[in-house]
């Protein structure tokens, strides 16, 4: 292979475009197709390297394209130290990798180089997902949420099939384009993978079947002051909320979703909210679903059924770590039975851990609905984060964000109708911002759900026969 160096300005070029579509194809707004092609030039240039100067070129498009969240981590408070570890780690595993990639290119084993960096970088997001207090945060496979016939995969799979089809395409552009080995194989063995993936994506996303719909009522007021109010102030912004309900209902609302944690409530003031509540949905003949802390460890939604009563409690799985880790934790779920069929309940970060949105799925809920608070910047990602827990466990999901997107998905992934939880000014009903939107109430069981994460186990297996074999040529 003629590894002579490429110019300097080819493998800045290389660097640059690769780092620009780490930046603009992740983080918080991610053109899909973008991380495609962002592996693509430091792969290229890769082979023609030497080893220390494909590092550095693979960490720097890396690390300079993570930097598109840096303002968001100050803003969230993450502290300056874990700011730094976030964008050096997957830098550095990200250069490894390329390495490794490199080192097959070079003994003309295109079938591993290609394979490598899906393998590799899949294994890598499992590991962080085991371990982090974020769960799937960050992992690549939210970018995709845009490219449907892609994201119907995640009901096998889960996410971990997501990121290993979008690096695959690097990975085996790269190899094709190396000077000898096996190209045939490795395009016919790419070839029918992508094949595979998008005939089922097709077949999911046009064989959605007629399901019972329902209207769901989703409100948020951004501009209550305070944001999270205590005690009385809470009862007061009941009872605002309350307010609007028969208006909701006459436009055929059959479900009303408050935004997570309106206040902090307890004792008194919390019997006041129950019966403002309660009359709400006996009057007006809707479920209610509300959310508060109180207690003052809980954090807490309450579901208020068609005939005025308390029909159920959810206490909050996951918490956010530093804002909320004084709260303490819940351990069940929540599903009711209504003619439609099961609706199922979970609070905001809850739907970031897909193994909740699992157990709700093989308990046969056909809709999730989810009250959540998110940072303003961050309101798509998180939006789009639940979304593809529909996907992965078989259920529509009606979510209603405080600084974030009031949204309805189905199954699919596909974003029914949204909008922004901050009232547009001269909105009649400012300053609430209500959307009324039909949903689907139809389960589907996944494999995935079934099964679990067993395609990033499998990765893991293959990431150890790779670096053996890469350690022993």
């Amino acid at each position: 292979m003629d590894t002579r160096r490429p110019h300097p300005l080819i493998i800045l070029a290389a660097t640059v475009v690769s780092a620009a579509g780490w930046f603009f194809g992740t983080g918080l707004h991610a053109l899909w197709f973008l991380t495609w092609l962002a592996a693509l030039p430091v792969l290229l240039i890769a082979p023609h390297l030497s080893r220390r100067l494909t590092f550095a070129a693979a960490f720097a498009a890396f690390a300079i394209g993570s930097l598109n969240v840096w303002s968001y981590n100050h803003v969230v408070g993450v502290p300056l130290w874990l700011g730094i570890v976030a964008v050096i780690v997957p830098a550095l595993v990200f250069a490894a990798i390329v390495l490794c990639h490199r080192r097959f290119i070079l003994h003309g084993q295109l079938l591993r180089a290609a394979f490598a960096l899906p393998i590799l970088w899949t294994a890598f997001e499992y590991l962080l997902e085991v371990k982090s207090p974020h769960s799937t945060w960050g992992n690549l496979g939210y970018t995709q949420i845009g490219f449907l016939p892609l994201i119907q995969i995640a009901s096998i799979t889960g996410i971990w099939a997501i990121s290993f089809s979008v690096f695959l395409f690097s990975g085996a552009i790269a190899a094709l384009i190396a000077p000898r080995g096996n190209k045939l194989r490795l395009a016919a063995v790419a070839s029918v993978f992508y094949i595979a993936v998008f005939s089922y994506g097709a077949y999911r996303l046009f064989t959605t079947l007629a399901a019972p719909t329902i209207k769901a009522g989703l409100i948020s007021d951004d501009f209550a002051r305070p944001l999270f109010p205590y005690g009385q102030q809470t009862v007061a912004l009941a009872r605002a909320y309350a307010a609007q309900i028969p208006a909701m209902a006459a436009q055929g609302a059959q479900i009303i979703v408050l935004p997570e944690k309106i206040g902090h409530i307890q004792g008194s003031d919390l019997d006041q909210a129950d019966a403002l509540f309660e009359q709400a949905a006996r009057q007006n003949h809707v479920t209610i679903f509300v959310s508060f802390e109180h207690q003052p460890n809980l954090h807490q939604a309450r579901l208020y059924s068609p005939d005025g009563t308390l029909e159920g409690l959810y206490e909050k799985h996951h918490m956010l770590p530093v804002f909320e880790g004084y709260l303490l934790p819940g351990t069940t779920r929540l599903v009711v039975e209504r003619p439609s069929g099961k609706w199922g309940f979970e609070i905001c970060k809850d739907m970031d851990f897909p193994r909740l949105s699992r157990l709700y799925g093989n308990d046969g809920v056909g809709l999730m609905i989810v009250p959540a608070w998110d940072f303003i910047r961050d309101g798509r990602l998180h939006q789009h984060m639940a979304v593809l827990r529909g996907v992965e466990s078989g259920f529509s999901i009606a979510r209603s964000a405080k600084q974030g997107m009031l949204s309805v998905s189905d199954s699919r992934g596909r974003i029914l109708a949204q909008q922004s939880s901050a009232a547009q000014p001269g909105s009649a009903t400012a300053p609430f911002s209500i959307l009324i939107a039909s949903v689907p109430v139809w389960h589907q069981p996944t494999f995935y759900a079934r099964t679990g994460n067993w395609f990033a186990w499998l990765d893991l297996i293959l990431s150890l026969a790779l670096l053996v074999s890469a350690t022993i040529q």
